[in-house]
């Protein structure tokens, strides 16, 4: 499924409901996944972000398990709407996401552009009969042709705290935000970067031939992440949870980040991709 107006070009498949291309200016944007850094290119994260601490969890005595980051990316949404100003991507439950996850929903992606904006909208609907526990992140990888000269500039400097996990106990600390040069070095140091308190509604990504700028407003966590120090992208991911970073023995709807939707009721959220020359 493909829409596309002046600026830019947008095209969506079913696996995952993901972006497969975003062309602006006739260069591609989206990190295309490949077998030498990353297979994955901007899955979406629901019912959980991460994993729990024991890879499985139990939801009325009864004990489930999920991939990493639950089970979005690894089923066909159905494309319910196309035209040309919006495409929107639908997954309800079904035998594979019962067997992992006990609830009925509806969880829709609703992309659509304006100008040099591609806006990615999703709802989410408990279509169970009891309250559906959940969390929910993005994970979009973004091409960088050159760390050294690419940096993240927020909207605003501001002091947050950064989750430390892979340095003994977990812990946090204060840092600054406001520019920060990509650098491989600081990645692979914490594994993954993780902040949480952000109140910049926005960070932009600046290159050398194009800016992005993504909306990150109403997320209590922004990570940022890329799989080795040869690869060519950058994931920007902000955040409602975070996987289990030490061991954890609470009910899976009592997870640091965990919400909940009582029967019929909808989540909405979302975020935008703007592209600046």
């Amino acid at each position: 499924m493909k829409i596309k107006n002046d600026f830019i070009q947008l095209e969506v498949i079913e696996k995952g409901g993901e972006i497969q291309s975003l062309l602006f200016d006739g260069k591609e944007v989206m990190w295309q996944g490949d077998s030498n850094h990353w297979k994955g290119k901007n899955p979406t994260l629901f019912p959980i972000v991460g994993n729990t601490y024991s890879k499985s969890y139990q939801v009325e005595g009864k004990t489930y398990s999920m991939n990493n980051h639950g089970f979005i990316r690894d089923n066909n949404l159905v494309c319910v709407k196309c035209d040309d100003s919006k495409i929107i991507m639908e997954l309800k439950e079904n035998d594979d996401t019962l067997s992992r996850y006990p609830f009925q929903f509806t969880y829709q992606i609703k992309y659509s552009l304006d100008k040099n904006k591609v806006n990615i909208d999703y709802y989410i609907r408990n279509d169970s009969k009891k309250d559906m526990p959940f969390t929910f992140g993005l994970h979009p990888g973004f091409n960088v042709l050159n760390f050294e000269d690419s940096y993240l500039q927020y909207e605003k400097k501001e002091i947050v705290k950064q989750i430390v996990f892979n340095d003994g106990p977990l812990y946090e600390k204060d840092v600054t935000l406001d520019k920060w040069q990509l650098s491989y070095k600081d990645i692979k140091k914490y594994q993954t970067i993780i902040y949480k308190g952000l109140e910049s509604k926005y960070v932009k990504l600046v290159q050398k031939d194009y800016t992005i700028k993504m909306e990150i407003e109403g997320y209590p966590y922004f990570a940022i992440w890329t799989s080795d120090d040869k690869a060519p992208f950058i994931c920007l991911e902000p955040w409602y949870g975070h996987s289990d970073l030490e061991k954890v023995e609470v009910d899976f709807k009592d997870r640091e980040g965990m919400m909940s939707l009582k029967p019929n009721e909808t989540f909405k959220t979302g975020y935008s991709i703007e592209l600046i020359k």
